[in-house]
This record gives structure tokens, sequence and C-alpha cells, in this order.
């Protein structure tokens, strides 16, 4: 018996099912060693039943690292982690959200929907996504409305103008693709990205293609398949290479998607191959405006900063990282759930270091700027869940406080 592709829990131990999750990955014990902070010894240890199974935090890294999305994969069924843990609580909209997603009985025989009004409904949702501290609240009430709306457009609508609708069908899904996202249903992520490519493909548009790519290749990556989420990285800028003089928005999305090439080699632990990927970008970034930030990815020339941080973060460079946090305003960071995520980050690079204290006050930020962001970061509410149980001095109550801000029961 398999559950999920992983061996039978009844006869394997944790560290086997580490191991082949490991060796499924591709990835050697020296790479999960750096990505998780010990060596390649203790991974050995570990998978070979040496050493004790390691405690939930360390599960929670490992099962990231290597692509793992439900704990009790790697666990059993007899040791099941609520998903709540990680990845917070379900959201209130979800199941409405759900099935906008999965019901196809859409009402046809009306009067189809303006293709261009849907343009518009979509832009707005995009700015309030990017200007809400509850962003996730906000779209989960916008996004039951578009989603039929446009799916019935181009269910409804022929000609010329059905390629519109599918454009207009397209950048809804990647819009989704924000709100499923870090929820405790993961396949809504997978349908989300596959529908906002096949959207794009259909309607034959390089940009939105491009788009699509850079959903799959996120979707990809968290997976672990590496390679496919190259593939798929490859695939989308070569599409909008032919238009890279054509205006920003190409120039935005090819630099956004080398810079998820750069997150790929940095979560593989290939720091060459992750810098050559964000010197890319970067060379990009600098010849936008100052001002311009691209609507889906957030990319920019404020953003590259924010890039920066998190390479050094999943390539365990904490020293590179800070650097690099030391260069960036938050502030500079125009939307506001990506500005939350930077201050994350950047948490994450002071928890490598071991200064509680720096963790504790940019946790603490970043849940002032969007409690919707830190509230359905997993890393967040790991950092969170180690202070809780060792608190820096003088930060108890504090600590206690953000916990019940985020959502994470006493």
């Amino acid at each position: 018996m398999v559950t999920s592709g992983f061996p039978d829990p009844a006869h394997t131990t944790i560290g086997q099912r580490i191991k082949w999750a490991r060796e499924r990955a591709g990835m050697s014990r020296r790479v999960l060693g750096d990505l998780v902070g010990r060596s390649a010894e203790w991974v050995k240890a570990v998978e070979n039943g040496r050493l004790q199974a390691p405690r939930l935090p360390m599960l929670l890294r490992i099962a990231h690292a290597l692509g793992v999305q439900d704990l009790a994969d790697l666990t059993g069924n007899g040791h099941a982690v609520p998903v709540t843990v990680f990845a917070g609580e379900r959201h209130a909209a979800l199941t409405a959200v759900q099935a906008a997603l999965t019901d196809y009985h859409l009402i046809t025989d009306a009067t189809p929907p303006s293709v261009p009004h849907l343009a518009v409904r979509l832009e707005q949702a995009w700015q309030i996504r990017h200007a809400s501290p509850d962003h996730r609240t906000q779209l989960g009430s916008l996004l039951p409305g578009l989603i039929r709306d446009a799916q019935r457009a181009v269910r409804t609508i022929r000609g010329e103008e059905r390629r519109d609708a599918r454009r207009v069908l397209a950048g809804v899904y990647r819009l989704a693709d924000f709100y499923c996202a870090y929820q405790p249903a993961p396949e809504l992520v997978w349908l989300v990205a596959d529908r906002a490519m096949h959207e794009a493909l259909e309607a034959d548009d390089p940009l939105a293609i491009g788009g699509g790519a850079w959903a799959k290749v996120q979707a990809l990556r968290d997976a672990g398949r590496w390679d496919e989420a190259l593939d798929v990285a490859a695939f989308g800028t070569r599409e909008l290479e032919p238009y890279l003089n054509s205006g920003d928005e190409w120039r935005g999305m090819w630099g956004a998607l080398n810079a998820e090439v750069a997150y790929v080699h940095a979560r593989r632990g290939r720091h060459g191959q992750a810098w050559e990927a964000w010197e890319l970008a970067d060379r990009v970034a600098q010849q936008l405006p100052l001002g311009y930030r691209h609507t889906q990815s957030s990319f920019s020339r404020s953003v590259m900063g924010a890039h920066a941080t998190t390479l050094g973060v999943e390539l365990r460079r904490p020293a590179e990282a800070l650097r690099a946090s030391d260069r960036t305003d938050p502030d500079t960071i125009v939307s506001v759930p990506r500005r939350a995520r930077h201050l994350i980050e950047v948490a994450r690079a002071h928890d490598q270091r071991g200064d509680k204290h720096a963790v504790w006050a940019l946790l603490n930020r970043s849940e002032r700027t969007a409690p919707e962001t830190i509230k359905y970061n997993g890393f967040a509410r790991e950092m969170l869940l180690e202070l809780r149980r060792k608190p820096p001095t003088g930060l108890r109550q504090d600590v206690l406080d953000l916990c019940e801000r985020v959502g994470i029961a006493a």
C-alpha cells in the first residue's frame, strides 16, 4: 500500500520516508542538510534511525525543503500533524472560491458578460489585492463572481472577442492563485495554475503565457519538481523574448520569470546558478522606470533587494541575506502583501543567526503591515512556534500576543 506515492507508514520509519522523499526530489544529503541547517551526516543518521525522529519545527523545515505538501506523508498517519500548524486556518471564503472554480453548471442563456467590463473588474481586483492589508478577505469577496462571469464569457462568446475573454479568464486564474496559495487546499493551487496556462495558450497570448508560466513555476518549485519548474520557466521566457522591446510589461514579466528561476536554484542549494539568474533579472529591472511595478509578480527595481534577501535565506547564507536587506527600504515596495512578506524573509535571516529579538520585531512589523500575509505564511508560523517555546528575554507576553493575533492558539 502506498499513500500519495509514499511508502506504507505501517512498515517504514520517519527516517526512511525522509530518505524516500529526498531521493525522489533528486537531492543529496548535503544539500538537504544545508537547507535545514544540519550536516550530511546528520541527515544520514536520521534516515538510518541512528538519531531520533526530528521534532516538529525541524520536520516542517525538511518537508518544505523536499516539497512535501502534507506533513503526515513524512510522519505517517499515526503521527499526523494538523496542517493548520504550518499553513494557517482555512479562510472563510475558500469554500465559495472553490465552488466557483469547480462548478460547471454555468448559465449560458443570459446576456454574455462584457469583456471590457470584466477586464476593468480584474484590474481593480489586482489593485485591491496589492493595496489591502486584509488582501485575502478582499479577494475572497470578489473572486467567486469574477470567476463565474469570466468563465461564462468564454463559454458564450464567439469570434475574435472570445480570445479577449480567454485572456481575461487567464488573468482571473492568476489572481486566484494568490488567494489559494498557503491554504489547506493545495490542489486548488495546481488547478488555477494549470487553467491560467491553458487559457493563455488558447488565447495565443505570449504575455499571458508568461504569467501562467510564473504561477506554474512556483507550484512546481514548492513541490520539489525542480527540473520541471526550470523547463516551464524556459518555455515562458522563450515566448516573451521576441517582444522584449514592446514595453515594460513584457520586460517585467521576463524579469519576474528569471527571479523565479533564481529561487528554484536557491531552494536546490545551487549558489552560482541562483545568483546568475538573479543578475539576469536585475539587469532587466534596472531598465524599468523607477515607479514601475509588474501587476502580477510585483517585479520592479525596488523589489530586487527583496529577491536578493530571499536568495540568501534559501541558500542558508544569512549574512548575504542581511546585507541585501540593509540595502532595501521596505517602504519602497508598493504592494502591501509583498512588503509584509519581505519582512518575514528578513526575519528568517535573523532566525538563522539565532537573533530572536530581531525575529520578533520583524514578525511584529509584518503583522502590522498585512495581517493576512503572516497568518498564512508557514515560515512565519514556524518561527512564532519556536519563539513561543523559547521567548526572547522580556518579550514573553509580546510573543503570546502576536501568536494570538496570527491565529496560533496557546
